[in-house]
Formats: C-alpha cells, structure tokens, sequence
C-alpha cells in the first residue's frame, strides 16, 4: 500500500543546521482579498514611499551631520597644529636666549683681553651646540672616518699620505642632524686615491 504525503515522518535535520520556527506557519496560496490591502490602507505602496522618503531625509541628515562634524574637526585640528607650532618656535626661542645673552656680556668686555674674549665665545659656540643636541641636531665635525654621502659634502679632494683613501681630512664647515633630521651635512675635503 503506498504512503501518503500527510502520513509520511520527517527525517530530522543534520545536526548543526538551522532550524524553521516552529508553530504554525501559513500555506502559500494565493493571496485573498483580507491579505492584499489595497493602495489606501495603511500598508500599501502610499505608506512605503512615505517611509522611503522619511528614511532618505533620515540618511541625508546624518550625512550632512557628519560631513559638519569633519569640517570642524578639520579646522580644530589646524588651529591645534599652528598652537603647537607656535609653542615649539616659542621653547626654541627661548632655548637661545642664554646664548644671546652670554654673547652681548662678551661684546661688553670688548676693551678686555682678547684672550678672555676668546675663551668667552668658545664657551657660547659650546653652550649652542649643547643647545641644538638637546634638541635632536648633534654636531658633526669629525676628522679621519670615513666619507659617508648621507652626512658630508664634498668640497675638495686632496693627497695626504698619512690618510686612507675616502677619509675625511679636514672639516670647514660643520653638520648638525642625522638621517632625515639632518639640518645641513658636514663640509669637508676628502683624501684621494694616489
């Protein structure tokens, strides 16, 4: 005797799989006339495109919103950039200002002996290196390493034979920085090959 549909058992799920609600659930068929409103109740296309329409005002708001918000996070953040700029060229300033003041004492005692007066502005060329360190720019003014491209400049070549070859000679003018913090490279003379 064949099985009927109504009569048949269902298998169960495999396991892990996701599970229909359970209840009663109704038939597809077609749609009678209680189920199909029509366009002037309170669900019918009017209503929707009333929703569409309240949703996309909703969106554009908060857009315009965010699109105000960024704009004055924008200009919040270049006011804070200048405030830090200033304040940082302010402790700069004022980090030199002992070196000022030491080389107007110097000029003061002009009449003195040249010796002191000497020893006076080595000791403020000293306290400006010391200055510019504390501030991430070391000097460089080394003689006998080698040419690096990255820290020197080469503005003569000589023979020296108490030197290596690609050595550095003589500095003329010092460098202050290093790798990308480097305000200017070391000028110097490089010994050559003989």
């Amino acid at each position: 005797m064949p099985v009927r549909p109504e009569d048949r058992v269902p298998e169960p799920p495999p396991e892990g799989a996701v599970q229909p609600p359970s209840g009663h659930l109704p038939e597809p068929g077609p749609p009678t006339e209680e189920a199909a409103p029509g366009p002037d109740a309170a669900t019918g296309p009017a209503a929707r495109e009333d929703e569409y329409a309240e949703a996309l005002n909703d969106v554009e708001d908060r857009w315009r919103r965010a699109l105000a918000d960024l704009d004055n996070l924008r200009k919040r953040h270049v006011r804070e950039l200048e405030r830090e700029r200033s304040a940082e060229r302010a402790r700069t300033a004022a980090a030199f200002l002992p070196v000022i003041d030491n080389l107007e004492l110097a000029l003061s005692h002009a009449g003195a002996d040249p010796g002191a007066i000497v020893e006076g502005v080595r000791a403020v060329r000293d306290q400006a290196v010391n200055i510019l360190e504390g501030l991430g720019y070391p000097r460089h003014a080394e003689t006998g390493v080698s040419f690096d491209p990255a820290r020197h400049e080469v503005v003569g070549v000589v023979q020296d034979p108490d030197a290596e070859p690609n050595t550095v000679v003589q500095v003329l003018r010092p460098g202050y920085g290093e790798g990308e913090r480097q305000l200017r490279p070391a000028a110097v003379t490089v010994a050559k090959r003989e």
